[in-house]
């Protein structure tokens, strides 16, 4: 039985990051970590197999060199610090301390 997706697919964008981090020096494995994908996609675009026509991102806009937060812990990260970043933009600084709160609970 085939397990269930996670739904996450990369972008040409995320391609051009791959490309850079791979360009860099990252290993595979790392940058699977920080998209929360399968190491088999970073390793199609390393041969072309995927997004060949996406330009390598330069070094500049590239996240800092792995190991990386593991798959769905980033992407509960991700939500929280967005829901905090919502709440302090419309002023709500009770809710965005919550937010914290509450994504810290989960820890």
């Amino acid at each position: 039985m085939k397990a269930p997706s996670a739904g996450i697919r990369l972008s040409s964008a995320d391609a051009s990051i791959v490309k850079g981090m791979l360009a860099r020096g990252d290993r595979q494995s790392d940058i699977a970590s920080y998209f929360g994908v399968n190491g088999g996609r970073i390793a199609e675009i390393s041969v072309g197999k995927k997004f060949s026509s996406a330009s390598v991102a330069p070094g500049t806009t590239l996240p800092p060199p792995g190991p990386y937060i593991y798959g769905e812990l980033r992407r509960r990260m991700k939500k929280a610090l967005t829901d905090v970043q919502t709440e302090l933009a419309n002023g709500n600084h009770a809710a965005a301390a919550l937010a914290v709160t509450n994504y810290l609970k989960t820890l």
